[in-house]
């Protein structure tokens, strides 16, 4: 069991979401950073989609009652076991009775924390992932509050003393707004040949800056206006993670893992699956430039995004346990 010390309401359990269930309503949801959960969940021997803790309010505390191994991957963010420093994306031992410190990020926003075995919750509809628009999943659909417990599913995780990492060069994470812009794969969406030539130029020529209205459902940015040739009335339709639409102040909404499952403003983008983790990364304030690519690049960076997790796993199997060092 692990009892939470100090948290906000933004952490919450998640999991790898609950995908085919739009029809209903209900949103895909899961970790915001799927690929850093993944990780953090193979580096301990777990299923990939076991459930852990998003982390998105720091400084964030939690005490161990019982001896287990944990991951902690995502953010760059100072972290320590009781005296002991941790590097980021790093699998451990902790002990009963020692605390785990997870402070402010030094670049990104997210981070992830995996228990061996995983977190011990009830599965709703497939899924363990909180989903606080719609009350349920997690603990009882909210966000951790000081003083929950929750149970870890019973696992042996044959760590050595000193941990295990990894090491990702393709994860460049942008800390803050002085940063250079964090570059975003697109495809057009439905209604992008609707807006106005001016619009498309300073949709991919201009930085955006994300707004303090910004969350798991979605981000709101702030630049150039982008305006429609002429005016356009449209029926409700399906939206889903990554949709970039428009609404009538001509600001962007990218709309994200708790998004609504349909909506009716116009659509000029979509960003690409395999640049979610991106997002997920970009903290308040940061800047964003859109980078127009071809269907068949979105596929292949999907692909690669997938072989690589594939290759993760092999190497895990393989090696026993023993990764190679961060």
């Amino acid at each position: 069991m692990i009892e939470i010390l100090t948290t906000g309401l933004p952490n919450t359990v998640q999991d790898l979401g609950r995908p085919g269930h739009l029809s209903l309503g209900i949103s895909h949801g899961g970790a915001m950073d799927s690929q850093a959960l993944a990780i953090a969940n193979l580096m301990l021997g777990n299923d990939r989609s076991a459930a852990g803790l998003e982390i998105a309010l720091h400084p964030f505390r939690l005490k161990a009652h019982v001896d287990t191994a944990l991951a902690i991957t995502g953010a760059d963010c100072p972290i320590r076991i009781d005296d002991r420093r941790c590097p980021p994306w790093w699998a451990t031992a902790i002990r009963a009775g020692e605390t785990l410190l997870v402070e402010a990020p030094r670049a990104g926003a997210r981070s992830y924390i995996a228990f061996a075995g995983g977190l011990d919750l009830p599965s709703v509809m497939g899924s363990r992932a909180t989903d606080a628009k719609a009350g349920f999943g997690g603990l009882a659909g909210r966000g951790l509050a000081r003083g929950d417990r929750l149970r870890l599913n019973t696992a042996m995780c044959p760590l050595p003393p000193a941990g295990l990492g990894v090491a990702l060069e393709e994860r460049q994470i942008t800390g803050n707004a002085t940063a250079s812009a964090i570059e975003l794969r697109v495809l057009p969406a439905a209604e992008f040949h609707s807006f106005t030539a001016q619009a498309h130029a300073a949709f991919t020529g201009c930085e955006w800056k994300i707004t303090s209205e910004a969350n798991r459902m979605g981000y709101r940015l702030s630049g150039e206006t982008l305006s429609l040739a002429s005016p356009r009335e449209l029926l409700s339709h399906g939206i889903v993670p990554g949709t970039v639409q428009v609404p009538p102040s001509g600001q962007p909404i990218i709309q994200l893992a708790d998004a609504n499952t349909c909506g009716g403003y116009p659509k000029i983008a979509t960003v690409i699956e395999a640049d979610l983790w991106r997002l997920a990364q970009a903290p308040v304030g940061a800047r964003l430039r859109f980078l127009p690519v071809s269907i068949e690049a979105a596929t292949q960076a999907l692909r690669t995004a997938r072989q690589q997790l594939d290759a993760f796993v092999a190497a895990r199997n393989i090696s026993a346990g023993r990764l190679r060092p961060a």
